[in-house]
């Protein structure tokens, strides 16, 4: 069993224990953190004198090449090792002798993970943001094709007024819009290296803690060694934002999921992203909006257990905190895939824009304009609410929409209704009447969509300032 620890134990560690504490199945995820991190620790060594030029070139020789051959597959990482850090320094000892052993001088395991964990988070943190820039690009162009796909638009699940398609995915727009922006937040506040914390209070070698967060393209060293080995903070965040990410992408897959039912009939997914049923041969499933609806309880759940294992522990590092990997690894993975099947989902689906229109007709969400149409007319706004109430109830004893009475029928139930109530009550005027930022209209739609286009344009990639 290779360890890094020996020298104060007279034996060996059970094996039961030292498989319960050994890292090296999941924390062999970040071998190359581990080695770009030893690299710039070593550079930073000979800067300052503490280790020779010779030394410092074999040793970041040898870390170059363990990097090579595991990226090829020569040289694998095995669970003999307690962990990365235990893998990559054996092999180094291996590979170029006594300079090996130096490695590690003015630093602690506890120093080396937190700076492994964080450069690992900081670069799913921008893939994430990739693919959710993915999305929105995906969304974007379905907008633009949709302005004038007139849809009912609901509150409580009930048909309330017409929108059009453009506008319903234009929230979904906001909500990833927001994503990406929680997703910078985070990455400005973990842009700090807390390398040369040592154990948790620092090391008296005497360490330019500044050029090793420079040569790592972070914004400085942590300021506190105690916090710089026990922050999880970042992680925390990270997996609230991938939280609120999936809870995104979960309302939109259940209305997706509505939407394919035959009762809405509103779209037909592309088959590539559908399945057929073992008995029933009509079935055509959702199968991937429904798993990225249940897998947000997975990630869901790697939040809940951070939270309750970090609020118990004093400082400064805690054996409790490996429990970090496993979950976030788990729930970075769930969301990267969720939301390159969920875009690929989108933008083969059709759209039965013929359905969605009736929908909306039928569903009577053109009552509150005839209700304004009366309004317009000297009719009380609290009168004309009980005239359209009375019309909509006839017009359901009779299976017909607002818009099928005759004239004469309207002014049965008020003599202010002329013949130009069809217009004004119209789907498509009472969508592009609405002109307002935000709203429904047509023109209103396209100003956002211009706006969402620059905003795609102009936002640089996260960590592009460094």
């Amino acid at each position: 069993m290779a360890q890094l620890w020996g020298g104060r134990f007279t034996k060996e560690t059970d094996k039961l224990v030292y498989a319960f504490n050994a890292s090296i199945s999941y924390d062999k995820k970040f071998y190359r953190q581990d080695i770009e991190g030893s690299i710039a620790h070593v550079g930073m060594l000979e800067k300052q004198g503490i280790l020779t030029k010779d030394e410092a070139e074999r040793i970041k020789d040898g870390l170059k090449g363990i990097l090579e051959d595991v990226e090829s597959g020569k040289l694998k990482i095995t669970e003999e090792y307690e962990d990365i850090h235990s893998f990559v320094e054996a092999n180094l000892i291996d590979r170029v002798g006594d300079a090996g052993k130096k490695l590690h001088t003015g630093r602690s395991r506890n120093d080396q993970v937190a700076l492994d964990m964080r450069l690992y988070t900081r670069q799913e943190i921008k893939e994430t943001d990739d693919l959710l820039k993915a999305l929105l690009e995906t969304l974007l162009r379905m907008m633009e094709e949709h302005t004038m796909t007139i849809m009912p638009g609901f509150t409580h699940l009930q048909k309330a007024q017409p929108i059009t398609l453009a506008h319903h995915l234009g929230a979904y727009f906001e909500m990833f819009k927001r994503d990406r922006m929680r997703l910078k937040d985070i990455y400005e506040r973990m842009n700090f290296c807390p390398l040369g914390s040592g154990a948790l209070a620092g090391t008296t070698f005497p360490l330019d803690r500044e050029y090793t967060a420079k040569l790592l393209n972070f914004y400085g060293p942590t300021l506190n060694s105690m916090d710089g080995v026990s922050d999880r903070d970042y992680l925390i965040e990270f997996l609230s934002a991938l939280s609120t990410v999936m809870m995104h992408l979960s309302r939109f897959s259940e209305e997706i999921i509505i939407w394919n039912s035959n009762e809405y009939q509103f779209v037909e997914l592309d088959d590539a992203y559908s399945t057929g049923s073992s008995i029933m041969p009509q079935k055509k499933n959702p199968d991937i909006a429904e798993l990225v609806r249940g897998k947000t309880g997975r990630v869901y759940g790697a939040l809940t257990s951070l939270l309750t294992t970090m609020k118990g522990i004093p400082l400064a590092y805690n054996k409790d905190m490996q429990e970090d990997k496993e979950l976030t690894f788990d729930a970075i993975d769930t969301v990267k895939g969720c939301l390159a099947l969920f875009e690929g989902m989108i933008s083969t689906m059709r759209f039965k824009k013929d359905v969605m229109e009736k929908s909306a007709s039928h569903g009577f969400t053109n009552a509150t304009d005839a209700a304004d149409y009366l309004v317009n007319r000297g009719v009380a706004f609290r009168d004309a609410h009980g005239i359209i109430g009375s019309i909509v109830l006839h017009c359901i004893e009779k299976g017909i929409a607002i818009d099928d009475l005759s004239i004469e029928e309207f002014k049965e139930f008020s003599d202010a209704f002329e013949s130009d109530i069809y217009e004004a009550i119209s789907m498509e005027t009472c969508v592009n009447k609405r002109l307002t930022i935000g709203a429904p209209g047509k023109e209103a739609m396209e100003y956002v969509i211009e706006k969402e286009k620059e905003y795609l344009n102009t936002q640089p990639e996260i960590g592009a300032c460094v």
